[in-house]
């Protein structure tokens, strides 16, 4: 049985400690150690004795006072590499600093000073010590008011309370959480080592004005309203959304669709996108027909999923006519090309029930939609 490589967390309890935990605790190949700042200084002890590869987190960046800067970052770090060397251990070590290192800020001195003595250490012992200077890092389970505008932003529009920008332009360099855990991951699992201290690479992440942020964001909460998909082949668009969907309470998560009625049943929109078309169901009551229309371009796929129907399709030139009974036990989809009239009817004793999917989203300025019977 291969040996299991103990990795110590400190700050696990924090919003990158939880986000990497959650990775961590599926493999089997590693033992998981835990610290958090509240814990007895007894444990961070035992598992520093222990631990294989330290994963030092665990930082202070919201203090009472700017003393605190420099006790919870430098400090802290100073007391993990005494005690590691007076144990005569040399794991792996990988901490977590900011591009703020390079600034002149208290914090940014608390963080340079701890990537100082974790050179030190290196220097003195040979151990292997990786120092990561994030940028500002988004995603799922980040305190709002805390660790960043982005999930600020997502909380409180995600709530419909107000959100405060003090310069639109504002330029944000951004980093998504679970590109900076894979970054993390690759240091652990790596198998080479190079001795002594160095900078990992530089994690690439996102520029986005806060203006821009704050627009991006309320338009994920309006998609509700307008059924519009977010441009999700943009990787930072893709990761913001699902930020923002992590900030909904429980009892939000679901929503209505807007229904339009009439005595065939009822039809709602569903999603839209520029991109890939648009997505209505609908419930249509025994005996009705929907449909009874061409398109010389849009193109559309029905999939019966409760119920039973009657496809028809007539090619407007030759008038041959094609005719399918679908039902919603059998899975199928039905493509509808351009240039025939196409109909669908409810021949069962129940509602039917409909998926539609229409290559472009309607526009009553250009329906491409043409009336004409398929029954003659």
């Amino acid at each position: 049985m291969a040996t299991l490589k103990t990795i110590l967390v400190t700050g696990s309890g924090g919003f990158l400690g939880r986000n990497l935990i959650q990775i961590l605790l599926g493999r089997d190949d590693m033992r998981v150690l835990e610290y958090e700042v509240d814990d007895l200084r007894d444990e961070l002890d035992k598992a520093l004795y222990m631990a294989d590869v330290i994963v030092h987190l665990a930082g202070v960046n919201r203090p009472q006072t700017a003393d605190e800067y420099m006790v919870g970052n430098a400090d802290f770090t100073r007391s993990i590499c005494d005690t590691l060397r007076a144990a005569n251990k040399t794991p792996k070590v990988i901490m977590s600093s900011s591009i703020q290192a390079e600034l002149d800020n208290p914090y940014g001195i608390s963080k340079r000073r701890a990537e100082e003595e974790l050179k030190k250490f290196a220097d003195e012992s040979g151990a292997e010590t990786v120092v990561f200077r994030f940028k500002n890092i988004f995603g799922k389970w980040s305190r709002p008011n805390y660790n960043s505008v982005v999930a600020t932003f997502c909380h409180n529009i995600a709530r419909d309370l107000p959100i405060t920008i003090t310069d639109p332009d504002r330029e944000l360099e951004l980093a998504y959480v679970d590109d900076v855990v894979a970054a993390l991951l690759d240091e652990i699992d790596s198998k080479s080592t190079t001795p002594g201290f160095r900078f990992a690479d530089e994690i690439k992440g996102f520029a986005v004005r806060l203006g821009d942020l704050a627009e991006t964001i309320q338009s994920f909460r309006d998609s509700r309203r307008t059924c519009m998909l977010p441009e999700l082949s943009d990787r930072f668009t893709a990761c913001l959304y699902a930020t923002y969907l992590s900030y909904l309470d429980g009892s939000d998560l679901a929503y209505d669709l807007e229904q339009k009625t009439d005595a065939r049943g009822a039809l709602a929109e569903f999603i839209k996108s520029p991109h890939v078309g648009q997505v209505f169901v609908s419930r249509t009551k025994p005996g009705i027909t929907r449909g009874n229309h061409y398109h010389h371009t849009k193109v559309e796929k029905f999939f019966v999923v409760e119920g039973t129907g009657i496809i028809r399709l007539r090619h407007l030139r030759t008038g041959d006519m094609v005719e399918m009974k679908e039902s919603g036990e059998d899975f199928r989809v039905v493509d509808i090309p351009p240039g025939y009239s196409h109909s669908i009817e409810n021949v069962g004793s129940t509602d039917m029930v409909v998926i539609f999917w229409a290559s472009e989203v309607f526009d009553p300025n250009r329906p491409d939609t043409y009336y004409r019977e398929v029954k003659q």
